[in-house]
């Protein structure tokens, strides 16, 4: 069975370390902040100007004047600050987030990403993606392996406006987890109860089984 979008976040929250300042794009990324390990302290941040987000207000407990750049409510935890986006697009261009995860429309076997734009859909604009991808220490992509009409989003490359080059570092999606490596995409876990051949099937881009290859266990 394919992995549901809190799955997914579930598998990207271990790559979280003790200390990290992590930069969570809309969408499935968000949903990172409510698995972070029992314990351990990493600091969200927003480019809208927040350091310091806690996991989704429960129903009833919304502030409509805390969201997050996807303008979603959120809470805060002890010590968090508020600053303007200037303030916040300095922390992320000096380098100072270790990890973003974005969500993606495409992402190329050798790591090209394209996540802002579908032509002939109005959007205003690419947002903070542009300086997130160029900046980040590393970069995960959590996002469903194909479209709506079945087709592959891991791809030789990108045909959409491109993001960033050569930066994506792993893939997340409903299948399984995929590094990206000069050889393609390495698949080194896979969902219950789909087959490494389903996985080659909606494939587009190269792909490689790693030889240490799991099932996904949560």
């Amino acid at each position: 069975m394919a992995l549901d979008k809190h799955q997914i976040a579930q598998l990207i929250a271990r790559e979280l370390q003790d200390g990290f300042y992590v930069n969570l794009g809309i969408g499935i990324p968000t949903l990172v902040a409510n698995y972070i390990p029992e314990g351990m302290e990493v600091v969200l941040q927003s480019e809208n100007g927040l350091l310091g987000m806690g996991p989704f207000p429960f129903e009833g407990e919304e502030d409509a004047d805390l969201i997050n750049a996807g303008k979603q409510t959120i809470t805060t935890v002890p010590g968090s600050a508020f600053f303007d986006s200037a303030v916040s697009f300095g922390m992320i261009r000096s380098g100072k987030v270790d990890l973003t995860v974005l969500g993606a429309m495409e992402v190329a076997e050798n790591g090209d990403i394209a996540n802002w734009k579908v032509p002939g859909k109005m959007v205003k604009g690419m947002g903070g993606a542009m300086d997130l991808v160029a900046s980040a220490k590393n970069i995960i992509v959590a996002m469903q392996h194909t479209d709506k009409a079945g087709r592959s989003k891991l791809l030789p490359a990108c045909t959409l406006p491109i993001t960033g080059l050569k930066c994506v570092k792993k893939v997340v999606t409903d299948l399984g987890v995929f590094n990206i490596t000069p050889e393609g995409f390495e698949c080194i876990e896979y969902a219950q109860g789909v087959s490494l051949d389903e996985i080659k099937a909606k494939t587009a881009g190269k792909l490689i089984i790693s030889n240490q290859v799991k099932e996904i266990s949560l």
